[in-house]
Parts: structure tokens; sequence; C-alpha cells
């Protein structure tokens, strides 16, 4: 079948899909069993009807902008395929970046971050939105942020930047992946710049900065993708969309990873 060691590559990248050898099978068109169970693995994720074939609804689902961050690491997930009945009943689905629930160490309450963009108007850009965003998570933990000069170190590094940009998770151009961030203790969040990116109200073919930084910034901390509609760390968002307020199952997540009484 034509095109089929797409679907492999981005079903491995974002966790669905593990062949011993990836780069044998990912470059042949075979329809195989593993494809097929990633397939069904991943309609589960996303509320759509588990037939394992690539349905018009699983691929308008497969075209929605996104995290670059996977949906299953090292195995594991909180979205619906990893609970027993595969419904959401209003249970926490949150999810931890590691299976070891790597989190930034106790003594580590103040965390700094510089910014880093190799485009001048990105700092710019980025500057107010992610202090109001840093800000949310804050007033939901023990934790604090503090800005440095970009010539100082930081735990957290933070920029725009294009297609392949260093790290091996290169960016995609205009929609696809629109950002990605690495858990503690690395601490880096890149977002793209091809993106058109909104730090006010998001319009038609615009990105809400704000919301994909709060999301973004949920990573940083320790926390995975979560299966609960309309919570920031779901792993998608579509443009005009505005997602600025962290929901119950952001806020249980990070006080769980944490150790953190409500």
């Amino acid at each position: 079948m034509k095109g089929v060691h797409q679907l492999k590559h981005y079903f491995e990248k974002f966790g669905y899909l593990s062949y011993n050898d990836l780069a044998t099978h990912t470059n042949h068109d075979e329809f195989d069993g593993p494809l097929e169970s990633a397939v069904k693995t991943y309609q589960l994720n996303y509320g759509l009807n588990v037939t394992g074939s690539l349905d018009s609804q699983t691929v308008k689902e497969m075209m929605e902008p996104r995290c670059g961050v996977p949906d299953i690491i090292e195995g594991r997930t909180r979205m619906l395929s990893g609970k027993k009945n595969h419904q959401y009943g209003g249970d926490p689905l949150f999810s931890f970046f590691s299976r070891n629930k790597q989190k930034w160490p106790a003594s580590k309450t103040n965390l700094t971050f510089r910014f880093g963009s190799k485009y001048e108007v990105g700092d710019i850009l980025l500057r107010s939105v992610m202090w109001r965003a840093f800000a949310k998570w804050a007033a939901v933990t023990h934790f604090t942020f503090t800005e440095v000069d970009p010539t100082t170190h930081a735990d957290i590094d933070i920029g725009l930047y294009r297609l392949d940009h260093g790290d091996h998770h290169n960016f995609d151009g205009p929609r696809g992946i629109l950002a990605h961030a690495f858990g503690p203790t690395v601490g880096k969040a890149h977002f793209d710049a091809d993106e058109n990116w909104s730090s006010s109200n998001p319009g038609k073919n615009e990105f809400d900065l704000e919301s994909v930084a709060l999301h973004e910034i949920g990573h940083l901390l320790g926390l995975g993708h979560s299966g609960v509609p309309g919570a920031v760390m779901v792993s998608k968002i579509g443009d005009g969309v505005i997602r600025r307020e962290l929901q119950p199952d952001d806020i249980l997540g990070i006080r769980s990873l944490y150790n953190i009484q409500g």
C-alpha cells in the first residue's frame, strides 16, 4: 500500500509503534500487524471507532496540529487505551513524562529560564506569554520561575526555531508539530517559528501561543499527555482555539507527581 512507510514513521514518532529494526520496517509499504495494532490504539486514545483501518475520521485526526511529545512514552499511557474499561467517565487521565516519574529535585523549587530564539522577534513575542503561563503553574504548585540573562545558565531554555534546529526533533513547517518540550531535568521548550502565532485572540489559521506555552510547561515539569477533553495537557489544539486555564486533571497530575497537597 502506497505511503504506509509514512504512517509507520508517524506512529513510531508518537509512541504507538516500535520495531526491533524500525529502519527496515518503515522503508516498505506493508500494512502489517503491528501497524494495525498501532492504528487501533490511536483510535482508542482519540475516541474514534476502533477498526484498525485508516478511515476518514482517523486520517482527519492525524492531520490535526499537535505537540511533538509522544502520546505513549516508554510503553505507557494514561489516555483511553491505558484504562481497563477504555471509557472516559470523569476519572483522571493525566500522565507522567517518563515511567520513573522523572521530576525536578525536591530542593529545586525556583526554576530559572532564559530565551534563546534565533529570531529577535521570537523572544519579544514569547516573553510576556511565557510569564503569564509560568504564573498559572506557579499558582498550583510549589514552584517559582525566574528569568535570567540569555548568557547565563538556566534550568529551562525557551525559543522559536525552524525545521532542523539541532535537537534531533525537527519541526515541519506550518501546522503539523507546533512545539515540543523535554521533561526534567533537560528543560527545553521549542516553538515552531513557521507557525502563525497569536498572543491575543487567535483567528482562523492562527494558534494561541499562550495555550501552547501552558501545555509545554506541563511537559517541562514532568507531565505527559492527558486523555481528558479540554485539559491543557491534551496533545492537540486547533487553530483559533484558546485553552489558557489549567483544568482539574492538569492540577491533579502535577500535584500527584510532586506530592503537593491541594
